[in-house]
């Protein structure tokens, strides 16, 4: 080899590494910096409509303090709204406030105000359809019809808002946060109330809701239809006007949610109708009318729920099949379980009933005689609710006792052969 042709050879080797990355670097290069568009009442751009037309994908408009009253706004690409100081969009009780129609749209910290009813539409403050991976954040929204309205998208992020309804009736009220037809979507850390229905999910698939807070909703806390492979954790449903309702679906897991409060002559803690494969999980159910009514639930699996000082604490349906409930308390309720079936194929196993008058002679922490937990008088009540009148007379505890002993009409198969004699956990 001649002197210097490794250096030549280096030489070629740059230029060819050069050539080959240089149209991406070129690439890189042409990409667009992302710019931050200010939106004032007092600056060059005055309307949120106008910022977003001067926008293009990837930049980001902040809205300044003020009330920005303008017709729809429509968020066509992909930005970032950001409000300093929770500026206030006002729908004026005529219009809705924000449509969202791009992919990749977040929107964060602003205030939405006055969404009128309507019988014709359903205007919402903040509407998302047909997008992916939109992220509504930290906003307000006061006086809506309906709060915020998903509609066919996927990869959504719906997180620490806050949702102020005026409550109306049924008809006149939307709901505060409402998905249909989408998936993979996270509902987390909301408050909600004032509504008709505070959550409302439809047609949606692999969704979770987790650590809402949804409470004196007109109807339901949350409503629940026709969406498999869905999660809810640690929520909070609260005086609602008629509980929680989860219906017409499959493979559902409710873990570590309170049903409190939710009283009526038609409310529930939560009602499960014609769902197949429901798992709940140590969620308490406190101070409800009924706790729990299982109507067409197949293969209910209950497991480390609290039941305290409801009317019902759980009602089972005969249409209820192949039920389990274990390791449950059942703590202070009028009646512990009511069916309509003298036979069931739903099993009790473990649970701590305070009803529960057996002993335990070999103190293993397990009742050596079984509990039978359907009283008498619940199905006298079944059958004739004006019955009540009498559950705190000496006859109906008599009656109670005679069935306690020689059992004739209560379901036979409906008993717990191994109720705990204590608590299973702390008393919260």
């Amino acid at each position: 080899m001649r002197r210097g042709s490794g250096a030549v050879h280096t030489r070629l080797r740059m230029a060819l590494a050069a050539l080959v990355t240089w149209p991406l670097a070129a690439a890189t290069e042409a990409q667009p910096a992302e710019r931050t568009i200010v939106v004032s009442p007092n600056g060059a751009v005055r309307s949120i409509t106008d910022g977003i037309a001067r926008s293009r994908d990837g930049d980001r408009i902040v809205i300044e303090p003020g009330t920005y009253r303008e017709p729809t706004i429509v968020v066509d690409r992909r930005v970032t709204i950001e409000g300093t100081g929770f500026p206030t969009l006002d729908g004026e009780g005529q219009r809705e406030i924000m449509h969202i129609t791009a992919n990749g749209v977040t929107v964060r910290g602003l205030r939405f105000a006055h969404v009128g009813p309507s019988h014709v539409e359903d205007r919402a403050a903040i509407r998302v359809s047909d997008a992916t991976g939109c992220a509504i954040e930290n906003n307000r929204l006061d006086d809506a019809f309906f709060g915020i309205y998903l509609s066919r998208v996927t990869d959504c992020r719906v997180v620490k808002n806050v949702i102020r309804g005026t409550p109306r009736t049924e008809e006149s009220s939307g709901n505060g946060i409402h998905l249909w037809s989408s998936s993979n979507v996270l509902v987390a850390e909301n408050t909600i109330s004032g509504h008709r229905d505070g959550l409302y999910f439809e047609f949606t698939r692999s969704t979770e809701a987790r650590g809402n807070v949804s409470a004196r909703n007109v109807r339901y806390g949350l409503h629940f239809m026709y969406s498999d492979s869905c999660r809810y954790l640690d929520n909070t449903f609260q005086r609602n006007g008629a509980g929680v309702a989860v219906m017409y679906t499959k493979t559902v897991a409710m873990v570590g949610n309170r049903f409190e409060d939710n009283r009526g002559s038609a409310a529930y803690g939560l009602l499960l109708k014609e769902i197949a494969d429901p798992v709940l999980e140590r969620n308490v159910f406190r101070g409800n009318t009924v706790g729990l009514f299982a109507d067409g639930a197949a293969r209910l699996a209950a497991t480390g729920n609290r039941f305290e000082n409801n009317g019902w604490a759980v009602k089972l349906m005969a249409s209820t099949e192949d039920g389990r409930f274990a390791e449950n308390e059942f703590v202070g309720n009028t009646f512990d379980v009511s069916s309509n079936s003298r036979s069931t194929s739903t099993r009790f196993d473990g649970n701590y009933w305070s009803a529960y008058e057996g002993y335990d002679l070999d103190r293993d922490g397990v009742g050596d005689v079984p509990h039978r937990p359907v009283r008498l008088f619940s199905i006298l009540v079944e059958a004739n609710e004006p019955t009540l009148i009498l559950l705190r007379s000496l006859f109906v505890r008599l009656l109670d006792t005679a069935e306690r002993v020689l059992p004739s009409l209560t379901p036979e198969t409906l008993a717990d052969a191994r109720p705990a004699m204590r608590p299973l956990t702390p008393e919260p």
